[in-house]
C-alpha cells in the first residue's frame, strides 16, 4: 500500500518583499570553480587522479593553504571515499603533507571516511523515487556536528543506486546532494568517471546529460594528448565544463611531482593572446587549404575532425591539436567560423566553413 507522501508548506513569497535588503554576495569555496552550497560534478577517467586532486582540496581547505595556485575558503572538511582504503588515504595523505611541508596536526579539521568494502550507496531505490539511505542519514548528522565547509563523495558509480541514464533518477539524486549542501550550507564535491562518448568527445560527460544539467558546476580532469600520444605522463589539464555562477573553458595545466598535482605557469597577458592568435590564424589558414582542396574538416571527433587534421598537418606550425581545439571554440564563438553542409540526399555530410563562404558545394 502506497502512504501519502506528507504534507509540505511552501514558502512563496512576493519579489517586492526584497526591495531594500542586501544583494548576498556569491560564495565560494574556491572563486570560478567549486560553488558553496551546491553540487559540483568533478569527472576524470581512472587514473587520472581525481581522488588525489580532490584530497589536495580536502587538505586546504582545512589547513588554510591554497590549492592548485587558487585560493581556498577555510573551514572543516568531510572526506568520504568508496574507492580508497585507509592505508591509501594515508599514504596518499603523507605525501601531500611533504610536499606541501606541512603537519598532521594541521588537519584536525579533515574528517576521513572509508567506505572501500562496505555498502556506500547513499541513496535506496523504490518503485516511485529515490529515497535517502542510513549512510546519508549517517553522513548528514556528521555534518550537523561539523559544520563543514566541504562534503567530498568519492565516487558516483559507489554512491549512485539507479542507471546513471534515467534522467529522473539522476536529478533526484543531484536534488538529495544539493538539499545537503544547502541544509549544511557547504559545498559538495561529487567524483564521477566519464563514459565512453564523453572521454573521445572530451567533455566529460557521464551517461544521461541529466548529470550535466542537473549540477551548477562541472570539472573534468584529463590527461595531455596529441594525435593519440602522451608527451608527458605526469601533466594533466583541469578544465571548467560547466559554470552557472561564473566563466565556462577555462583550464589550468597541473603536473603530478612528489606524490600531488602542482598547477604549472599559465601564459598570461600577451603570451596568452599571442598563443591564441597563432592557434586562430593556424586554424584559418589550414581550413582555406583543406576546403580549396575540396577536402572537408569537421567539429565533431572522429577521422575528418578538424584539430586532429590540422596539427598533423606540415604546415601547423607546431600548433598543438588542444591548441587548434581553443582556437576552434573561439572562432566559433565569435561567429567567424560555422557549421555547413555538403551533399545530398542520404550523402549530405556537415562540415567546418568561414562565415560568408559559399556553402553549396555538392
Amino acid at each position: 500500500m502506497i502512504q501519502p507522501a506528507p504534507a509540505r508548506e511552501s514558502q512563496f513569497y512576493s519579489a517586492a518583499s526584497l526591495k531594500g535588503k542586501p544583494v548576498p554576495p556569491r560564495q565560494w569555496l574556491v572563486h570560478g570553480l567549486v560553488p558553496q552550497k551546491t553540487v559540483t560534478l568533478f569527472s576524470g577517467d581512472g587514473g587520472t587522479g581525481k581522488s588525489l586532486l580532490a584530497l589536495q582540496l580536502a587538505v586546504a581547505v582545512a589547513a588554510q593553504t591554497a590549492w592548485i595556485g587558487k585560493t581556498a575558503n577555510t573551514g572543516r572538511v568531510i572526506f568520504l571515499s568508496a574507492e580508497d582504503d585507509d592505508d591509501e588515504l594515508h599514504r596518499r595523505l603523507d605525501d601531500i603533507l611533504t610536499a606541501e611541508g606541512r603537519d598532521y596536526d594541521d588537519l584536525s579539521g579533515l574528517t576521513l571516511r572509508s567506505l572501500a568494502g562496505e555498502d556506500a550507496l547513499l541513496a535506496v531505490e523504490t518503485q516511485i523515487a529515490l529515497m535517502q539511505s542510513a549512510l546519508f542519514e549517517e553522513l548528514d548528522k556528521r555534518a550537523a556536528e561539523e559544520a563543514p565547509a566541504l562534503i567530498v563523495i568519492d565516487t558516483l558509480a559507489d554512491v549512485y543506486p539507479a542507471n546513471e541514464n534515467d534522467r529522473a533518477k539522476v536529478r533526484q539524486f543531484v536534488g538529495i546532494l544539493r538539499g545537503l549542501a544547502i541544509k549544511r550550507k557547504c559545498a559538495v564535491l561529487l567524483l564521477g568517471h566519464p563514459s565512453l562518448t564523453g572521454l573521445n568527445s572530451g567533455t566529460g560527460t557521464s551517461g544521461s546529460t541529466a548529470w550535466n544539467n542537473s549540477v551548477r558546476s562541472r570539472l573534468y580532469l584529463s590527461r595531455i594528448t596529441d594525435n593519440g600520444f602522451e608527451p608527458d605522463p605526469d601533466a594533466r589539464v583541469l578544465s571548467t565544463k560547466k559554470a552557472n555562477y561564473g566563466r565556462t573553458g577555462g583550464e589550468i595545466n597541473l603536473k603530478w611531482e612528489a606524490g600531488r598535482f602542482i598547477a604549472e605557469a599559465q601564459p598570461t597577458g600577451l603570451d596568452a593572446l599571442a598563443a591564441g592568435a597563432k592557434g586562430e590564424r593556424v586554424f584559418l589558414k589550414l581550413l582555406d587549404t583543406l576546403t580549396a582542396q575540396g577536402r572537408y574538416v569537421s567539429a565533431s571527433p572522429g577521422p575528418t575532425y578538424a584539430p586532429t587534421q590540422f596539427a598533423s598537418h606540415p604546415e601547423a606550425e607546431g600548433c598543438t591539436k588542444r591548441a587548434l581545439k581553443s582556437a576552434m571554440d573561439a572562432l566559433f564563438g565569435r561567429g567567424e567560423i560555422v557549421i555547413a553542409s555538403h551533399g545530398s540526399g542520404a550523402k549530405a555530410r556537415s562540415h567546418i566553413a568561414r562565415k560568408g563562404a559559399d556553402h553549396g558545394q555538392e
